[in-house]
Parts: C-alpha cells; sequence; structure tokens
C-alpha cells in the first residue's frame, strides 16, 4: 500500500503542476495585450505630455487647447485653490529654483516639480496616513530603492535636495515603463500594478481612455497635477504650448549622483552676493560638479540671498578659509563689472 500511497501523490503533485502551466499559458495572452508604448515616445521626455491636449487642426500652427476632459476639473480647482496656489508662487519660489535645477540634471521636464506640490504642498516634514514622508511622499521601501537612507537615526526622505534627485530617478524609471506623463503621475500615486491592470482593462495607454479604471485617487491625482501646472504657469508652460514648441525644447545632459557620491559631501549655508565663477577660481572645482551639487546657483543666491552651498570637504574646508577673498572679489565685480572683456567661464 505504501508505494501506492507514493505514485498518489506523485500523480497529484504532477497534476497541480500542469494545472499551474496551463494557467500560466493562459495567462500570458492578457498581458500581451497591452498595448506597447511608442518607441520614439522616449526620444524627447516632453512628448510625454502630449495626452494633455488637442493636437493643432492640419499643418496650422496654433496653441494647443487643454483636453476636454480636464476643463471643468481645473476651473473647479482654480475656484477652489487658486489664490493659495498664487501665494505659493512666491514663497515657495527658491524650493522650485533647486528643484528645476535637479529636474535639469537628471534631463527631465522643469513641470514635474508640480507633483511635489499636490503631494505635500512643498513640506519636508509631511507625514500620510500610509507612513509616506517628505516633499515627494516616499514609502521607506521605495525611498530606499532609490538611494535615500531611511531608518532610526537618520530620514532622507525629508530632504528636499537628495529628496528631488530620488524622485527623478524614480520618475525616470516610471517613465521608461509608459512614455506618457500622465501615465507616469497615476503610477507615482496609485503604484504600477493599479495603472497596469487599467491598460489591460481598457485596451489603452491613453490616460482619458483608462482613467475611470484607475483608482479615483489616482484618477483625481493627475488632474491635480494638470490643475495645479495650469495655474502656476499661467500663459507659459506644457498646457499652453504648441506641438512645434514642445518639439524644439532641448533637454539638458543628465548628470546624474553616483550611489554614496554626497556622502563625502558638506553643507553650509551662505549669504550675500556669491558668484559661482569666482569660488570656481578660488577651490579649483571641476564646474559640472559643482552645478551637479549647486543646482542654479547663481539665479538662487540673487533672488534669494542666501543658498545652502554643497561640497566636498576639502572644497569646503578651503571655500571656509578663502570666503572673505571670495566675497570680496565678488562684490567687486558687482560694483566695477569688467568692460569691453570677455565674459569669464560659467559654471553651468
Amino acid at each position: 500500500m505504501q508505494p501506492l500511497k507514493h505514485i498518489q501523490r506523485s500523480l497529484s503533485l504532477f497534476a497541480c503542476i500542469l494545472a499551474l502551466q496551463v494557467s500560466a499559458q493562459q495567462s500570458r495572452p492578457v498581458m500581451d495585450s497591452i498595448p506597447k508604448p511608442d518607441p520614439s515616445a522616449f526620444t524627447d521626455p516632453k512628448t510625454g505630455f502630449e495626452n494633455l491636449f488637442l493636437p493643432p487642426a492640419g499643418n496650422n500652427i496654433e496653441m494647443a487647447q487643454l483636453n476636454p476632459m480636464a476643463v471643468s476639473f481645473v476651473q473647479d480647482y482654480i475656484t477652489r485653490f487658486g489664490k493659495t496656489m498664487e501665494d505659493m508662487k512666491g514663497w515657495g519660489k527658491p524650493y522650485f529654483d533647486m528643484m528645476d535645477g535637479i529636474l535639469e540634471q537628471h534631463g527631465l521636464p522643469h513641470e514635474l516639480k508640480y507633483l511635489a506640490v499636490i503631494e505635500s504642498h512643498l513640506k519636508s516634514n509631511v507625514r500620510s496616513w500610509a507612513g509616506a514622508v517628505g516633499p515627494w511622499q516616499f514609502m521607506p521601501e521605495t525611498a530606499r530603492n532609490y538611494g535615500l537612507r531611511v531608518n532610526r537615526y537618520r530620514d532622507e526622505r525629508t530632504d528636499y535636495f537628495l529628496s528631488t534627485h530620488a524622485a527623478s530617478r524614480y520618475l525616470t524609471a516610471l517613465y521608461r515603463l509608459y512614455g506618457d506623463w500622465l501615465l507616469v503621475i497615476a503610477a507615482y500615486n496609485g503604484g504600477p500594478g493599479n495603472v497596469n491592470s487599467a491598460i489591460r482593462r481598457s485596451g489603452s495607454r491613453n490616460f482619458w481612455a483608462l482613467q475611470d479604471y484607475l483608482p479615483l485617487e489616482s484618477k483625481n491625482h493627475v488632474k491635480k497635477f494638470i490643475a495645479t501646472h495650469y495655474i502656476m504657469e499661467g500663459t507659459g508652460g506644457i498646457t499652453t504650448s504648441t506641438k512645434d514648441e514642445l518639439s524644439s525644447l532641448v533637454m539638458n545632459t543628465k548628470q546624474e549622483l553616483r550611489p554614496g557620491e554626497l556622502d563625502s559631501t558638506r553643507v553650509q549655508n551662505i549669504s550675500g552676493r556669491y558668484m559661482s565663477a569666482v569660488i570656481l577660481k578660488y577651490i579649483n572645482t571641476d564646474p559640472l560638479l559643482f552645478n551637479r551639487y549647486n543646482p542654479r546657483f547663481d539665479e538662487q543666491i540673487a533672488n534669494k540671498g542666501s543658498y545652502d552651498l554643497r561640497l566636498p570637504f576639502d572644497k569646503m574646508d578651503l571655500f571656509l578659509e578663502k570666503k572673505p577673498a571670495i566675497l570680496g572679489e565678488c562684490m567687486a565685480l558687482l560694483l566695477n563689472p569688467p568692460v569691453n572683456t570677455t565674459p569669464a567661464k560659467k559654471a553651468f
């Protein structure tokens, strides 16, 4: 009897394996039915916003119009939050400038900074009911996957600089999956699984065609992004650009940070009319490296009057040693700009 039991168990196991194989084979056509993105969509990240608006009619060059399926939501959002957003244009400018510089480094559209607005209202210590933290509202596991330290001693999700780099890496990875920023924003909110399910069920990769297959929160997250961008940009930006203008925009070369690169750097808040070109002259640093660590330095310090300068340890020591001379030369150049001379090489 014992051998018979072994045979029965073996047959049962074989039947289970066979059933799993058949089930897997039957599931493949469902996965394969997901429409694939057009490879050309990945050549310029700006084109990933094309579903935001209606295309120009024929060959007539006209301003692209906001997709009519977004208009009523945008109008309502302006009524409810327009004043708050207008105020944020002022107090949030230093954060926006910093984010613009980092997004440039990753070859991403500036408009993505408005995702941080709807995620956290640009607040660094916001914590969601689910445990997401920081201006970009990272969950712990996702944060670690994209280079942030999250432990009992340190939570880099609250660091504007580091979390914006991590968000840029995550957004880049999502864009490689979808080739459409509206789908990326939906996935950022609800996860790729929900977006993939909506694509399968709708048979489309167009946000407007699949939106009702998404969780309500993710669908509205995309529309909040559109409305926020529309309010912030006014007559400029992606929502009011023509297709020709979009295709002519050139993205900067990527300047990705290497893992652990910032461990050997130090941050020092400085105030005054410093110039990057003068700092570089005194500390003898690669301009591209300086730009990676200090995006839009000249613009921000001119507008705000202060900046969180980031440099390698040895270069920061040199900067602090030479600080009076650096500031003195910067002030001299401001008061007596050179005349009829070749402009100094810019840092970025």
